[in-house]
């Protein structure tokens, strides 16, 4: 298979089932974006290569499901109204995200004030990811019937991310940045 087609030189890509849009369609806005969050967590699983922890390979495996299943939204996004895409996202997927919330939060020092993004390389990468989250979800509202399950999986992966960065600082030992009152 050749990785260029040709076919989006003038401003059109296709979604599943071939149906061709422009490139500025809301729906290409929102997968796109959530590609853009998986290659954010991709960067920031990259700073972590060099740790050598025991908290790591959990850690890294909860990231992988993620990833696989952010790319499954970006899948249905891409998918025009009235179709079927080839897998389902599902109530255990937004479980799955709470349940490694509430974990890592468990361990993490209660918030008594805003924290800054920032601190670890890593934990930076985890905020901007969150922050892109948060904009595919936004992005994807606008969409006309899009599957709620996808509004309430982005919403929670923005929640879930905020509290990983806080989590790798914490594993690492990096001081998290604090909103100072002026």
């Amino acid at each position: 298979m050749k990785i260029y087609t040709k076919s989006g030189d003038k401003g059109t890509t296709s979604l599943v089932y071939g149906n061709r849009v422009p490139k500025n369609d809301s729906r290409v806005d929102a997968y796109g974006t959530c590609d853009e969050a998986n290659s954010m967590i991709g960067l920031g699983l990259s700073y972590l290569h060099e740790q050598d922890r025991e908290w790591k390979v959990e850690f890294e495996k909860t990231m992988h499901r993620v990833q696989t299943v952010l790319f499954h939204v970006g899948a249905e996004l891409a998918t025009p109204a009235g179709k079927k895409v080839g897998w389902t996202l599902e109530e255990k997927d937004l479980t799955f995200l709470e349940e490694a919330i509430d974990r890592w939060d468990d361990e993490l020092t209660p918030l008594k004030q805003f924290v800054l993004p920032g601190g670890s390389k890593a934990a930076s990468a985890f905020h901007v990811s969150r922050t892109v989250a948060r904009r595919a979800e936004r992005l994807a509202v606008s969409i006309e019937d899009v599957n709620p399950l996808v509004l309430s999986y982005l919403n929670r992966l923005s929640d879930f991310l905020f509290v990983a960065a806080r989590y790798v600082n914490k594993q690492m030992d990096v001081i998290e940045p604090v909103l100072h009152e002026q």
